[in-house]
């Protein structure tokens, strides 16, 4: 009976011990001392997804956010540095804050340890949505922290892989009945720093490990290849000696030549530098030392491989094609290796071929003289200065002629001895003017005239007996069908 009573009494008291233990840790919490390593040490978006479910215990939710709480303590907040959002997972998704919300330790600790657990069900995928949209920003890395017991996952895999598309770091850590092998699916790699299972009331010996993890992802002295092209590579990093002072030592070799290639001493205040004369599809390793009296700095190395070697011309292609021309384009300029360019263009399948010479510095042309609806084998040909030549065929097809609306009237009227007056009409789209010819005195030697488009009719003089006056239109690309009309019977 005694034993029963004592056991009444524990059960009364145990939730009192659970709640006092859990606000001494996280007093605890807030005097922890910073570890200066950490300190403006990084720039990125961490977004916590927080299972807040009904299967997580009460007990097991303070305890994942006391751990959060702690590690995310040493970061410096805001942009250009550690921007932290809080997604919880229940029936709906809730977004506790967003990553620009707290820019400073105070505002962010005292909203994670006032977070109410949600409870209901474990709607992960719909929270995963919720974290896709918030985790765009492509300017600088992005890691999802995902706290879960692992009960009733359900189908996350979709999701976290278009997350990963997104370039987002998935880290998971989970109580010890979580459904492991989803979970290891699910984190990024590599699974032995990125994944911890853990018993909730050891939760704390994973913080440093799951710390450096993160930091590894985030650190914003990273050393950064970009641009890279068969021969070259911008290497990009953030200034840190820019209020240090101090100078960068920048070395790089092709993997399989242990020797360094270039080694170069770059100011403080630089942020990126380019290399060049670089062998194309080749891996280098690239390294980067900062050298400062006040502070010691680790090297950044990075690892890239340079674009195959590609030769012009390696794309041709024709545009701009019209019955009589087209313009053919080829690609990549290379004026520093090429002497000079032959395009070579005939009908198919047996047209005299038309040589053009083209310049180093140019990457189009334009062909003209060409027949309207014909098929044209075209050629372009580079000649290097090493005497190498390489060359590229493209077919290029005209436009069929127009058909050009024709006068649609023309009228002569009699006004005196050898004068006549000349009217017609036309259809006014894409008119440019009028061609007269008429034959003029007794000779019938032939005149002829251009009319602006707004003229409608014009006055013959002069003109011979029995002459034939013509009017055509004129339009941008040849000249319409025309009428003719005697003026026999109107002159005397």
């Amino acid at each position: 009976m005694q034993r029963m009573t004592i056991f009444k009494r524990m059960k009364t008291i145990l939730p009192g011990c659970v709640f006092l233990w859990a606000m001494l840790q996280r007093g605890i919490l807030q005097v922890v001392e910073l570890p200066d390593a950490v300190l403006n040490c990084c720039e990125g978006d961490i977004l916590l997804l927080l299972d807040s479910s009904g299967s997580v215990a009460n007990y097991e939710f303070s305890q994942m956010l006391g751990f959060t709480a702690k590690l995310l303590r040493p970061f410096t907040l805001g942009r250009g540095h550690v921007r932290v959002g809080l997604l919880q997972v229940g029936t709906d998704p809730n977004l506790e804050f967003g990553l620009d919300v707290h820019s400073n330790q105070r505002s962010l600790q005292k909203a994670l340890l006032g977070i109410t657990q949600l409870h209901g069900s474990t709607n992960t995928e719909a929270a995963l949505k919720v974290a896709q949209q918030l985790l765009t920003d492509t300017r600088v890395p992005k890691v999802m922290l995902w706290l879960t017991d692992g009960v009733e996952l359900g189908e996350v895999e979709e999701p976290i892989a278009q997350l990963k598309v997104q370039g987002v770091s998935v880290l998971i850590v989970s109580t010890v009945h979580g459904n492991f092998q989803v979970l290891q699916r699910a984190v990024s790699p590599p699974i032995e720093s990125h994944l911890y299972s853990v018993d909730i009331d050891n939760i704390d010996i994973i913080t440093e490990e799951m710390r450096a993890a993160i930091i590894r992802i985030i650190r914003a002295e990273r050393l950064r290849a970009i641009d890279i092209t068969s021969t070259s590579a911008v290497l990009q990093w953030r200034p840190v000696l820019s209020t240090l002072g101090g100078y960068y030592e920048l070395w790089y070799n092709a993997i399989a030549n242990t020797n360094p290639e270039d080694k170069r001493i770059l100011r403080g205040e630089s942020s990126s530098v380019e290399l060049t004369k670089l062998r194309p599809g080749t891996t280098y390793s690239a390294f980067l030392r900062p050298e400062s009296n006040q502070r010691l700095f680790n090297t950044l190395t990075v690892s890239f491989t340079t674009l195959p070697e590609v030769l012009s011309p390696a794309v041709v292609s024709v545009s701009e094609s019209v019955p009589r021309q087209t313009r053919v384009s080829w690609g990549p300029l290379q004026p520093s290796l090429i002497e000079r360019y032959t395009v070579e263009y005939g009908a198919i399948p047996s047209g005299a071929p038309t040589t053009v010479i083209v310049q180093s510095n140019q990457n189009s042309t334009v062909l003209t003289h060409l027949e309207p609806g014909i098929e044209y084998l075209v050629t372009v040909s580079a000649l290097y200065k090493n005497g190498k030549e390489r060359a590229m065929s493209v077919k290029a097809c005209t436009q069929k002629a127009a058909t050009l609306p024709p006068l649609t009237d023309l009228q002569t009227t009699s006004l005196t001895n050898k004068e006549v007056q000349v009217e017609w009409k036309a259809p006014q789209q894409g008119l440019k003017g009028f061609w007269l010819r008429w034959d003029k005195g007794d000779t019938h030697d032939p005149s002829s005239t251009y009319l602006p488009p707004s003229s409608h009719s014009t006055r013959l003089t002069h003109l011979a007996a029995n002459s034939r006056v013509c009017v055509s239109p004129v339009y941008s690309s040849g000249r319409g069908e025309g009428i003719c009309c005697s003026t026999d019977n109107l002159i005397g």
